[in-house]
Protein backbone atom coordinates (compact mmCIF):
# COMPACT_ATOMS: atom_id res chain seq x y z
CA UNK A 1 0.00 0.00 0.00
CA UNK A 2 2.90 2.93 1.32
CA UNK A 3 4.70 2.19 -2.35
CA UNK A 4 1.36 2.36 -4.11
CA UNK A 5 1.10 5.99 -2.08
CA UNK A 6 4.54 6.62 -3.03
CA UNK A 7 3.96 6.16 -7.09
CA UNK A 8 1.10 8.29 -6.82
CA UNK A 9 2.84 11.56 -5.06
CA UNK A 10 5.46 11.19 -7.75
CA UNK A 11 3.19 11.76 -10.31
CA UNK A 12 1.57 14.37 -8.77
CA UNK A 13 4.46 16.24 -8.59
CA UNK A 14 5.81 15.68 -11.75
CA UNK A 15 2.21 17.13 -13.32
CA UNK A 16 3.23 20.42 -10.94
CA UNK A 17 6.62 21.08 -12.34
CA UNK A 18 5.44 20.62 -15.97
CA UNK A 19 2.33 22.96 -15.24
CA UNK A 20 4.39 25.19 -13.49
CA UNK A 21 7.05 25.70 -16.22
CA UNK A 22 4.38 26.15 -18.74
CA UNK A 23 2.79 29.29 -17.19
CA UNK A 24 5.93 30.40 -16.85
CA UNK A 25 6.41 30.07 -20.30
CA UNK A 26 3.12 31.23 -21.63
CA UNK A 27 4.17 34.44 -19.35
CA UNK A 28 7.40 34.92 -20.89
CA UNK A 29 5.70 34.90 -23.98
CA UNK A 30 3.36 37.56 -23.50
CA UNK A 31 4.88 39.96 -21.68
CA UNK A 32 6.17 43.01 -23.57
CA UNK A 33 9.69 43.92 -24.38
CA UNK A 34 11.54 46.23 -22.06
CA UNK A 35 14.53 48.19 -24.06
CA UNK A 36 17.65 48.03 -22.64
CA UNK A 37 18.65 51.40 -23.01
CA UNK A 38 16.69 53.60 -19.48
CA UNK A 39 14.70 57.02 -20.76
CA UNK A 40 16.49 60.17 -20.13
CA UNK A 41 15.07 63.42 -21.00
CA UNK A 42 17.58 66.19 -19.92
CA UNK A 43 16.86 67.92 -16.17
CA UNK A 44 17.94 71.55 -15.38
CA UNK A 45 20.61 71.79 -12.62
CA UNK A 46 21.40 75.54 -12.78
CA UNK A 47 18.80 77.84 -14.56
CA UNK A 48 19.92 80.36 -17.19
CA UNK A 49 21.09 83.45 -17.07
CA UNK A 50 21.29 86.60 -18.76
CA UNK A 51 23.46 89.25 -19.13
CA UNK A 52 23.77 92.77 -20.57
CA UNK A 53 22.02 95.88 -19.96
CA UNK A 54 18.55 95.85 -19.83
CA UNK A 55 17.82 99.19 -21.50
CA UNK A 56 16.03 99.64 -24.59
CA UNK A 57 18.33 99.61 -27.84
CA UNK A 58 21.27 97.42 -26.01
CA UNK A 59 21.83 93.24 -26.56
CA UNK A 60 21.37 90.80 -23.82
CA UNK A 61 22.47 87.54 -24.16
CA UNK A 62 21.24 84.46 -22.62
CA UNK A 63 22.75 81.05 -21.40
CA UNK A 64 21.88 77.43 -21.85
CA UNK A 65 22.32 76.85 -17.86
CA UNK A 66 23.15 73.48 -16.84
CA UNK A 67 21.75 70.20 -17.82
CA UNK A 68 22.07 66.33 -16.70
CA UNK A 69 21.72 63.97 -19.40
CA UNK A 70 23.82 65.36 -22.34
CA UNK A 71 20.86 67.68 -24.23
CA UNK A 72 22.03 67.96 -27.75
CA UNK A 73 19.89 70.90 -28.75
CA UNK A 74 18.43 74.15 -27.00
CA UNK A 75 15.56 76.48 -27.67
CA UNK A 76 14.94 80.03 -26.38
CA UNK A 77 11.66 81.94 -25.42
CA UNK A 78 12.02 85.41 -24.29
CA UNK A 79 9.23 86.56 -22.12
CA UNK A 80 8.07 90.19 -20.72
CA UNK A 81 7.07 89.94 -17.27
CA UNK A 82 5.37 92.35 -14.36
CA UNK A 83 7.01 95.01 -13.13
CA UNK A 84 7.30 92.72 -10.29
CA UNK A 85 9.16 90.13 -12.04
CA UNK A 86 6.23 87.78 -12.24
CA UNK A 87 5.97 83.96 -11.90
CA UNK A 88 9.36 82.53 -10.96
CA UNK A 89 8.08 79.67 -13.99
CA UNK A 90 7.14 82.70 -16.23
CA UNK A 91 3.48 81.67 -16.21
CA UNK A 92 2.25 85.06 -15.91
CA UNK A 93 4.75 86.91 -18.50
CA UNK A 94 4.19 87.17 -22.22
CA UNK A 95 6.19 85.57 -24.93
CA UNK A 96 7.92 88.52 -26.94
CA UNK A 97 8.49 86.07 -29.90
CA UNK A 98 12.02 85.90 -29.98
CA UNK A 99 13.72 82.83 -30.10
CA UNK A 100 17.48 83.37 -30.46
CA UNK A 101 20.10 83.16 -27.87
CA UNK A 102 20.70 87.40 -27.93
CA UNK A 103 17.44 90.01 -27.69
CA UNK A 104 18.17 93.87 -28.89
CA UNK A 105 15.93 95.35 -25.91
CA UNK A 106 12.71 97.08 -27.54
CA UNK A 107 10.63 100.31 -27.02
CA UNK A 108 7.90 98.13 -25.80
CA UNK A 109 9.90 96.58 -23.27
CA UNK A 110 10.77 99.85 -21.27
CA UNK A 111 8.99 99.49 -17.39
CA UNK A 112 8.99 95.59 -17.53
CA UNK A 113 11.16 92.99 -16.62
CA UNK A 114 12.35 90.34 -18.98
CA UNK A 115 13.33 86.74 -19.04
CA UNK A 116 14.12 83.64 -21.12
CA UNK A 117 12.71 80.18 -21.49
CA UNK A 118 15.04 77.43 -22.16
CA UNK A 119 14.06 73.82 -23.42
CA UNK A 120 16.36 71.09 -23.70
CA UNK A 121 16.43 68.23 -25.85
CA UNK A 122 18.14 65.00 -26.59
CA UNK A 123 17.31 61.51 -28.29
CA UNK A 124 15.36 60.40 -25.09
CA UNK A 125 12.75 63.58 -25.05
CA UNK A 126 12.82 67.07 -24.20
CA UNK A 127 13.24 68.07 -20.61
CA UNK A 128 10.99 70.74 -18.55
CA UNK A 129 11.66 74.36 -19.88
CA UNK A 130 13.89 76.10 -17.39
CA UNK A 131 13.35 79.68 -16.84
CA UNK A 132 16.29 82.48 -15.55
CA UNK A 133 15.48 85.15 -12.84
CA UNK A 134 13.98 88.42 -14.03
CA UNK A 135 16.12 91.48 -15.24
CA UNK A 136 15.92 94.86 -13.75
CA UNK A 137 13.40 96.76 -14.55
CA UNK A 138 13.65 97.89 -18.72
CA UNK A 139 14.82 101.64 -19.18
CA UNK A 140 14.57 103.74 -21.68
CA UNK A 141 17.93 104.55 -23.58
CA UNK A 142 20.12 107.19 -22.50
CA UNK A 143 22.57 108.22 -25.06
CA UNK A 144 22.77 106.75 -28.77
CA UNK A 145 22.47 102.34 -28.25
CA UNK A 146 25.70 100.46 -28.91
CA UNK A 147 25.43 97.51 -31.18
CA UNK A 148 29.38 96.74 -31.97
CA UNK A 149 31.56 97.58 -29.68
CA UNK A 150 34.93 99.71 -29.48
CA UNK A 151 38.00 97.70 -30.97
CA UNK A 152 42.14 99.18 -30.83
CA UNK A 153 43.91 98.21 -33.52
CA UNK A 154 47.68 98.88 -33.88
CA UNK A 155 51.06 96.98 -32.65
CA UNK A 156 51.59 96.60 -29.02
CA UNK A 157 54.95 98.03 -28.55
CA UNK A 158 56.19 100.25 -26.86
CA UNK A 159 56.67 103.46 -29.39
CA UNK A 160 54.13 102.61 -31.60
CA UNK A 161 50.43 103.95 -32.43
CA UNK A 162 47.38 102.63 -31.42
CA UNK A 163 44.26 103.56 -33.12
CA UNK A 164 40.85 103.46 -31.33
CA UNK A 165 37.96 102.29 -33.96
CA UNK A 166 34.13 103.85 -31.87
CA UNK A 167 32.42 100.77 -32.76
CA UNK A 168 28.81 101.05 -34.17
CA UNK A 169 25.79 103.41 -32.67
CA UNK A 170 22.51 104.14 -33.26
CA UNK A 171 21.18 107.55 -34.08
CA UNK A 172 22.23 110.55 -35.30
CA UNK A 173 24.12 113.47 -34.72
CA UNK A 174 26.35 111.57 -32.43
CA UNK A 175 29.90 112.72 -31.19
CA UNK A 176 32.55 110.50 -29.83
CA UNK A 177 34.86 111.12 -27.03
CA UNK A 178 37.74 108.76 -25.76
CA UNK A 179 39.66 107.94 -22.75
CA UNK A 180 42.81 105.10 -22.32
CA UNK A 181 43.08 103.17 -19.48
CA UNK A 182 45.81 101.04 -18.39
CA UNK A 183 45.50 97.50 -17.16
CA UNK A 184 47.54 94.13 -16.22
CA UNK A 185 48.27 91.90 -18.14
CA UNK A 186 44.43 90.32 -17.73
CA UNK A 187 42.87 93.37 -18.83
CA UNK A 188 41.93 94.22 -14.88
CA UNK A 189 42.91 96.73 -12.20
CA UNK A 190 42.75 99.64 -14.76
CA UNK A 191 44.24 103.03 -13.97
CA UNK A 192 42.86 105.71 -16.41
CA UNK A 193 45.74 107.73 -18.74
CA UNK A 194 43.96 111.37 -17.81
CA UNK A 195 46.06 112.81 -20.79
CA UNK A 196 45.34 110.17 -23.52
CA UNK A 197 42.16 111.68 -25.04
CA UNK A 198 42.19 111.04 -28.65
CA UNK A 199 41.28 108.52 -30.79
CA UNK A 200 45.39 107.36 -30.94
CA UNK A 201 47.60 106.46 -28.36
CA UNK A 202 51.62 105.66 -28.81
CA UNK A 203 52.74 103.15 -26.31
CA UNK A 204 55.13 104.26 -23.69
CA UNK A 205 57.86 102.78 -21.48
CA UNK A 206 55.14 102.47 -18.43
CA UNK A 207 52.86 100.52 -20.76
CA UNK A 208 55.31 97.65 -21.12
CA UNK A 209 54.08 94.42 -19.67
CA UNK A 210 50.38 96.28 -19.51
CA UNK A 211 47.40 96.12 -21.29
CA UNK A 212 45.43 99.25 -23.23
CA UNK A 213 41.57 99.55 -23.31
CA UNK A 214 40.09 102.45 -24.19
CA UNK A 215 36.68 104.06 -23.60
CA UNK A 216 34.37 105.81 -26.30
CA UNK A 217 31.75 108.19 -24.97
CA UNK A 218 28.88 108.63 -27.41
CA UNK A 219 26.90 111.68 -26.89
CA UNK A 220 23.44 112.30 -28.85
CA UNK A 221 20.32 114.50 -28.19
CA UNK A 222 19.30 111.65 -25.32
CA UNK A 223 22.81 112.20 -23.42
CA UNK A 224 26.23 110.37 -23.04
CA UNK A 225 26.71 106.57 -23.04
CA UNK A 226 29.89 104.84 -22.18
CA UNK A 227 31.25 101.45 -23.77
CA UNK A 228 35.10 100.00 -23.19
CA UNK A 229 36.72 97.86 -25.81
CA UNK A 230 38.30 94.94 -24.89
CA UNK A 231 42.22 94.71 -23.86
CA UNK A 232 45.09 95.04 -26.23
CA UNK A 233 47.67 92.13 -26.12
CA UNK A 234 50.02 92.55 -23.52
CA UNK A 235 52.74 95.31 -24.72
CA UNK A 236 56.52 94.88 -25.28
CA UNK A 237 59.27 96.15 -25.87
CA UNK A 238 60.86 96.95 -29.24
CA UNK A 239 63.91 94.39 -29.46
CA UNK A 240 67.55 95.80 -29.56
CA UNK A 241 68.85 96.44 -32.63
CA UNK A 242 70.86 93.98 -34.16
CA UNK A 243 75.54 94.87 -33.48
CA UNK A 244 76.28 95.51 -37.13
CA UNK A 245 73.32 98.41 -36.90
CA UNK A 246 71.22 97.09 -40.01
CA UNK A 247 68.04 95.31 -40.26
CA UNK A 248 67.74 91.21 -41.22
CA UNK A 249 66.63 91.06 -44.59
CA UNK A 250 67.95 91.85 -47.89
CA UNK A 251 65.46 93.49 -49.23
CA UNK A 252 65.55 97.91 -48.76
CA UNK A 253 65.45 99.29 -45.38
CA UNK A 254 63.66 102.39 -44.12
CA UNK A 255 66.19 104.89 -42.55
CA UNK A 256 64.49 104.60 -39.16
CA UNK A 257 65.69 101.18 -38.82
CA UNK A 258 69.21 101.80 -38.94
CA UNK A 259 71.44 102.73 -36.28
CA UNK A 260 75.70 102.99 -36.08
CA UNK A 261 77.92 101.66 -36.54
CA UNK A 262 75.29 101.32 -39.88
CA UNK A 263 76.22 104.27 -42.15
CA UNK A 264 74.44 105.57 -45.01
CA UNK A 265 76.47 105.71 -48.27
CA UNK A 266 75.67 108.42 -51.57
CA UNK A 267 76.79 106.16 -54.02
CA UNK A 268 75.23 106.87 -57.04
CA UNK A 269 74.35 110.38 -58.89
CA UNK A 270 73.13 112.19 -61.84
CA UNK A 271 72.57 115.27 -63.44
CA UNK A 272 70.48 117.12 -65.68
CA UNK A 273 71.65 118.67 -67.91
CA UNK A 274 75.27 117.27 -68.66
CA UNK A 275 77.10 119.31 -69.00
CA UNK A 276 76.49 122.14 -66.86
CA UNK A 277 76.66 125.71 -69.50
CA UNK A 278 76.86 129.35 -69.17
CA UNK A 279 73.15 130.10 -69.64
CA UNK A 280 72.01 126.67 -67.32
CA UNK A 281 69.40 128.18 -64.83
CA UNK A 282 68.23 125.13 -63.32
CA UNK A 283 69.84 121.96 -63.12
CA UNK A 284 67.70 118.30 -61.50
CA UNK A 285 70.53 116.02 -59.78
CA UNK A 286 69.63 112.67 -58.31
CA UNK A 287 71.89 110.73 -55.25
CA UNK A 288 70.74 107.45 -54.79
CA UNK A 289 71.64 106.15 -51.25
CA UNK A 290 72.17 103.07 -48.97
CA UNK A 291 73.63 100.98 -46.22
CA UNK A 292 74.85 97.64 -44.92
CA UNK A 293 76.01 96.64 -48.29
CA UNK A 294 74.33 98.14 -51.00
CA UNK A 295 70.46 97.89 -49.44
CA UNK A 296 68.47 100.51 -50.83
CA UNK A 297 67.38 103.06 -48.27
CA UNK A 298 63.86 105.04 -48.05
CA UNK A 299 63.36 108.67 -45.88
CA UNK A 300 67.23 109.32 -45.71
CA UNK A 301 66.88 113.15 -45.66
CA UNK A 302 69.94 114.14 -48.62
CA UNK A 303 70.97 117.85 -48.45
CA UNK A 304 73.36 119.15 -51.90
CA UNK A 305 75.22 122.48 -52.32
CA UNK A 306 78.24 123.30 -54.65
CA UNK A 307 81.22 123.94 -53.80
CA UNK A 308 82.88 127.23 -54.07
CA UNK A 309 79.17 128.42 -52.38
CA UNK A 310 76.81 130.38 -53.78
CA UNK A 311 76.31 128.86 -57.52
CA UNK A 312 73.77 127.39 -57.59
CA UNK A 313 71.17 126.02 -53.88
CA UNK A 314 68.75 123.41 -53.45
CA UNK A 315 66.43 122.16 -50.18
CA UNK A 316 67.31 119.25 -48.46
CA UNK A 317 64.67 116.30 -49.47
CA UNK A 318 64.28 112.64 -48.41
CA UNK A 319 64.49 109.56 -50.44
CA UNK A 320 61.94 107.37 -51.95
CA UNK A 321 61.20 103.70 -51.99
CA UNK A 322 63.79 103.97 -54.58
CA UNK A 323 66.35 104.86 -52.50
CA UNK A 324 66.63 108.36 -54.60
CA UNK A 325 66.14 111.79 -53.42
CA UNK A 326 65.64 114.35 -56.26
CA UNK A 327 67.05 118.41 -55.69
CA UNK A 328 66.44 120.92 -57.80
CA UNK A 329 69.38 123.79 -57.58
CA UNK A 330 68.14 126.87 -59.00
CA UNK A 331 71.08 129.52 -60.20
CA UNK A 332 72.89 132.00 -58.05
CA UNK A 333 75.04 135.11 -59.08
CA UNK A 334 78.23 133.16 -58.39
CA UNK A 335 78.26 130.31 -61.30
CA UNK A 336 80.49 130.48 -63.15
CA UNK A 337 82.56 130.51 -60.51
CA UNK A 338 85.64 131.59 -62.65
CA UNK A 339 85.38 131.56 -66.38
CA UNK A 340 87.92 128.55 -66.96
CA UNK A 341 85.65 126.27 -64.83
CA UNK A 342 84.96 122.95 -66.14
CA UNK A 343 83.75 121.29 -62.84
CA UNK A 344 80.53 122.22 -60.72
CA UNK A 345 82.11 120.20 -57.35
CA UNK A 346 79.06 119.54 -55.42
CA UNK A 347 79.02 118.94 -51.20
CA UNK A 348 76.65 116.00 -50.62
CA UNK A 349 75.28 115.01 -47.56
CA UNK A 350 72.48 112.09 -46.49
CA UNK A 351 71.57 111.56 -42.65
CA UNK A 352 68.52 110.36 -40.28
CA UNK A 353 65.98 112.81 -39.11
CA UNK A 354 66.79 113.30 -35.28
CA UNK A 355 69.95 112.94 -35.38
CA UNK A 356 72.97 115.11 -34.84
CA UNK A 357 74.19 116.28 -38.42
CA UNK A 358 77.60 115.14 -37.95
CA UNK A 359 76.90 111.94 -35.95
CA UNK A 360 74.56 108.88 -36.26
CA UNK A 361 74.38 107.22 -39.33
CA UNK A 362 75.08 110.44 -41.44
CA UNK A 363 77.75 110.99 -44.53
CA UNK A 364 78.91 113.37 -46.63
CA UNK A 365 81.08 112.93 -49.86
CA UNK A 366 82.22 115.27 -52.55
CA UNK A 367 81.08 114.42 -56.11
CA UNK A 368 81.75 116.43 -59.46
CA UNK A 369 79.69 116.94 -62.98
CA UNK A 370 81.11 118.39 -65.64
CA UNK A 371 81.08 122.07 -66.74
CA UNK A 372 80.78 123.64 -70.34
CA UNK A 373 81.23 127.49 -70.31
CA UNK A 374 82.69 127.76 -74.01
Amino acid sequence: MTSILNSVTRIATRRRVALVLAGAAVIAVLAPTVSARSQAAPVKTAEPTITGTPAQGQTLTASQGTWDNSPTTFTYEWLRCPPSGGASDGSDCASIGATSASYVVAAGDVGFRLRVKVTASNADGVGAPAVSNATAAVTAPVGPPNTVPPTISGSTVVGEALTANPGTWTGSGITFAYLWSRCDASGAACTDITSATQSTYTLVTADAGKTLRVKVTATDATGPHAVTSAQTAVVTTAPAPPATGCPTGTGPIKVADLSPPARLLVDRQQITPSPVTRSTQTIRVRFHVSACGGRTVEGALVYATPTPYQQFSATEQPTGADGWAVLTMRRLRFFPASNQQQLLVVFVRARKSGEDLLGGISTRRLVSFPVRLG
